[in-house]
């Protein structure tokens, strides 16, 4: 099985939403409107494709040289635990370089996948939740 990783090919909302649904994570997934503003308004998405099919995305909000916030890491379940939301992440730090700080919030079931790619946790975060 061959992944090819690229960056921002244009993505349609509709299959930033079949990844969202597949993985488990919880976006707005039938909101096509709102994935695509996700789309348009993201700095850098870094891809993983299996064929024609997107089977990971890893979304980012930066200004590419202080700091970047990892805002969305999926793969489609059925490739999960085959390193490629690893090979994502790496991607993405190799992109941004060292002067970029990354930052993320993980999923609860996701807390022990992140140090293992070399984060540390952080006790020092704020946030006020969407209201929808």
């Amino acid at each position: 099985m061959t992944i090819q990783y690229c960056f921002d090919t244009g993505i349609t909302a509709e299959k930033l939403s079949e990844v969202f649904q597949s993985s488990g994570i919880r976006r707005p997934a039938d909101d096509l409107p709102r994935l695509q503003k996700m789309i348009d308004h993201a700095d850098l998405i870094a891809e993983a494709w299996k064929e024609d099919e997107l089977i990971g995305v890893a979304r980012v909000v930066t200004d590419f040289s202080y700091c970047a916030y990892i805002s969305d890491l999926a793969v489609k379940k059925e490739m999960q635990g085959l390193g490629i939301g690893a090979a994502l992440l790496e991607r993405v730090k190799g992109t941004l370089g060292d002067e970029v700080t990354l930052v993320l919030l993980s999923a609860p079931n996701a807390m022990d996948f992140y140090p293992k790619q070399g984060y540390e946790k952080a006790d020092n975060a704020f946030r006020i939740m969407r209201k929808k």
